[in-house]
């Protein structure tokens, strides 16, 4: 009874074996290359082409507001008035330094001329000459300085029309009539902010800006012929008018290996504001792409894998991948080769060395479904 046991036990323990040793049954894929075009969103910061500080650049009185905030203004229009009187009679005393000067360069002018006709006489001394001609030049510089000090005088005034440096919209402002304001005040007066063409800021990972620069022969290059970009708001509308990228910085970011590119987009309306983010649409074509689905794929210490099939069993294979934004599949950029096979669902499940088999009826691939 017991050697019946032994062998009875064995040939139920071998049975078992078998059983695990037999194929399991899931998806495969041969890998082959397709042409892919692709859609891929980047996080970016939006910015008007000037964001202007408004601050005086004289000291006094506010008498005047001029603007609403929020209103659209044109270069060179009043915003704000400074108290004039105390400039009018500072440029009132200028123009008479003026007018002074003048008279005594004049008066210094004819007795110059009557001294030099008196030396040719021999009737006055060579210092009596010079003395003359050093007040003629002191009267030259005298009017000089009154000049320049009337010329201050006028652009003071000017400047207590606060008038707007560019075309844009004005922000807000504290500032109101009575308010006393000055060069030195730390609060700019208002901001005026040219939204007319709108930057969006964001950062590509180093690898994909030497692939621009790979595929287009160099960054400049690649400014000119990229194709348009599109623009996705925070409430996921695209953006009506396409933009192009106008700068691409020559520079990688030591603590994020990111480089800079900027998106430029017409806002004639108005709809983009500044300071607001907004996704950034970039379309790139892989010609003979090897794309497998992300179901054959697994995660490990932040780095990829999917299994290979190597005569009938699974092999696990670190790949490097390009990620698609419809969450479905995957572009290899290396670890596969064209022809190779793999898992194709299921690979989070599965280990490796298993033995596995085709299923009888694979499912559809992504490009089938379509």
């Amino acid at each position: 009874m017991t050697l019946a046991g032994l062998a009875l036990s064995s040939c139920s323990h071998g049975e078992g074996d078998r059983k695990t040793d037999a194929p399991q049954e899931y998806p495969l894929l041969a890998v082959k290359p397709q042409d892919k075009s692709l859609a891929v969103k980047y996080s970016a910061v939006l910015e008007g082409r000037q964001d202007v500080e408004v601050r005086p650049e004289v000291s006094g009185l506010i008498t005047k507001v001029c603007i609403d905030e929020g209103a659209k203004v044109r270069k060179g229009q009043v915003l704000f008035v400074i108290d004039q009187v105390p400039y009018r009679a500072a440029l009132q005393k200028a123009q008479a330094a003026v007018a002074t000067a003048e008279a005594n360069l004049a008066n210094a002018r004819l007795t110059l001329d009557g001294k030099e006709e008196l030396y040719k006489e021999k009737v006055i001394s060579d210092f009596e000459l010079r003395t003359a001609q050093n007040s003629y030049k002191s009267a030259e510089a005298a009017l000089m300085q009154a000049r320049a000090e009337l010329r201050d005088a006028e652009n003071n005034l000017s400047y207590t029309e606060v008038k707007s440096p560019v075309d844009g919209v004005a922000g807000m402002t504290s500032f109101r009539i009575g308010a006393l304001v000055g060069p030195t005040m730390a609060e700019p007066l208002i901001n005026v902010s040219d939204n007319s063409q709108m930057y969006a800021y964001f950062s590509l990972a180093e690898k994909q800006a030497h692939e621009l620069a790979s595929k287009y022969g160099s960054l400049e290059e690649a400014i000119k012929s990229y194709p348009p970009v599109s623009l996705e708001l925070k409430d996921g509308s695209i953006y009506p008018q396409d933009g192009h990228i106008d700068v691409i910085s020559g520079m990688v970011d030591k603590e994020t290996g990111t480089v800079s590119l900027r998106a430029n987009f017409p806002n004639e309306s108005g709809r983009l504001l500044s300071g607001a983010s907004a996704n950034v649409i970039l379309s790139y074509d892989r010609p003979a792409s090897l794309v497998i689905p992300q179901g054959a794929t697994y995660e490990l210490q932040n780095k990829v894998f999917t299994y290979r099939v190597i005569d009938g069993t699974a092999v696990s294979t670190p790949i490097e991948v390009f990620k698609i934004n419809d969450g479905k599949e995957y572009i290899v950029t290396s670890g596969l080769s064209e022809g190779d096979t793999i898992v194709a669902e299921g690979a989070g499940l599965l280990r490796a060395g298993t033995k596995v088999t085709a299923m009888k009826q694979q499912p559809k691939t992504q490009e089938e479904k379509k």
